[in-house]
């Protein structure tokens, strides 16, 4: 018997949740999850390595080289395939931002910060 999938944090839903190309020529379309999107954000975006996104996902290192490494697939399956690309679904639960952020690049984090909290 599988052990249970263990829930990502993540710190925050993607503002956006559907990209395609300007033609729209493909009637296909792939999906990024939304831990693989947090993945892309906190280490791409963000700057942060794949052990400091692993800590702030709450998730172990290797855990997350799988999640990026299939996550940047998709992305460019997308981009060179002229593919609508969806964030939705994943294995994932929401940072508990009323009683501390997911982690130093929390979103959360920030507006606790700025509100002087």
């Amino acid at each position: 018997m599988s052990r249970p999938r263990k829930l990502r944090t993540v710190c925050c839903m993607p503002e956006t949740n559907e990209f395609g190309p300007a033609n729209n020529l493909s009637s296909e379309s792939v999906i990024l999850s939304v831990d693989q999107y947090e993945t892309i954000r906190v280490i791409d975006l963000e700057g942060l390595t794949q052990e400091e996104c692993a800590d702030q996902m709450q998730v172990a290192r290797t855990t997350i080289q799988g999640i990026y490494e299939e996550a940047r697939k998709i992305i460019a399956d997308a981009i060179v395939n002229g593919k609508t690309l969806r964030i939705e679904g994943g294995s994932y639960k929401l940072c508990d931002e009323e009683k501390r952020p997911c982690g130093k690049c929390c979103s959360n984090r920030r507006m606790h910060q700025h509100r002087g909290q």
